[in-house]
């Protein structure tokens, strides 16, 4: 088993878009056929993938999907939910968990923790129908890590989609810092995906003895913000449609001829294109990646 094998099909499992996981995996199974134990050895990149994408999963014998992340792992592929006060092994390469055991999480955040889950809990069912979220302290114990995900597949039209928002709340400095992503891929007569990723600072929260008044303006703070930044895409997006994509469809020639490819370096499209036209990146800085 060389190095670079193993490097690609982790390159490969950390790079797997939203809900196509199994995709993947099915997909190297048939290219490394001759490697059979390949997969096996990449153990730490499922493990990335699925904390940093804050993979959800459902418990065995109950409905509720839980999520799996860097701040509620207990270590030894066993996580925990504050909700369920429970504790569960999740195996990385398969998604799946079993062995539920009690938990009791110990936090001197306490009751500021349940506060936020609960407008936590308004704020996603308002705004994120499919979603799993969760509030954990951080291993300090001086953070609390805001976690939601989105997720909304749809492979028979050939796309799926995922929203991640991770805010880290420091109640002694009342400040929140973190990130949002958002991950689409469209795959029908092609291979297209979309990411976007908005740090976040933000800082000026209420303070207040009131655990609930605190939580409050936590979330009020961060609802403010993503309704601001997807206001920010759905501009961005319009610009690309009505701006850039639309000047590129008018400078290409209308021959009603096949491109002869063969031919293709007496086509001087390009030139013009380079000229006359913004690039997507400074078009829409800082908004999206367009993969193609």
């Amino acid at each position: 088993m060389s190095s670079e094998s193993k490097n690609a099909v982790s390159a490969f499992v950390e790079g797997a878009p939203p809900g196509e996981l199994g995709d993947v995996v099915a997909d190297i199974k048939a290219l490394t056929i001759g490697e059979p134990n390949l997969l096996q050895s990449v153990g730490p990149a499922f493990q990335k993938y699925n904390e940093e994408q804050l993979t959800t999963v459902k418990l065995p014998g109950s409905g509720q999907s839980v999520l799996v992340s860097s701040y509620n792992s207990l270590g030894d592929g066993r996580y925990y939910d504050v909700e369920s006060k429970s504790s569960f092994l999740f195996d990385h390469t398969t998604q799946k968990a079993s062995t539920i055991q009690p938990f009791n999480l110990e936090t001197k955040h306490g009751v500021l923790l349940i506060s936020i889950l609960t407008y936590l809990s308004t704020h996603a069912h308002e705004h994120y129908p499919a979603s799993t979220f969760s509030v954990f302290p951080t291993s300090a114990d001086s953070v609390l890590a805001i976690t939601l995900v989105s997720n909304k597949y749809s492979p028979s039209n050939f796309w799926n989609g995922r929203w991640r928002s991770t805010y880290l709340y420091t109640p002694s400095s009342n400040s929140i810092s973190g990130t949002i992503n958002i991950d689409v891929h469209y795959y029908e007569d092609g291979n297209v995906r979309l990411t976007a990723r908005k740090p976040v600072d933000i800082s000026g929260i209420a303070s207040s003895a009131d655990s609930s008044a605190a939580a409050k303006d936590v979330m009020r703070q961060i609802g403010l913000l993503e309704k601001n930044y997807q206001e920010e895409l759905n501009r961005g997006f319009g610009t690309l449609n009505e701006g850039t994509f639309k000047g590129l469809r008018r400078t290409l020639p209308v021959t009603r001829q096949k491109v002869e490819w063969e031919k293709v370096g007496n086509y001087r499209v390009s030139d013009t294109v380079s000229e006359s036209h913004t690039s997507l990146s400074q078009v829409c800085p800082k908004l999206v990646e367009v993969k193609v």
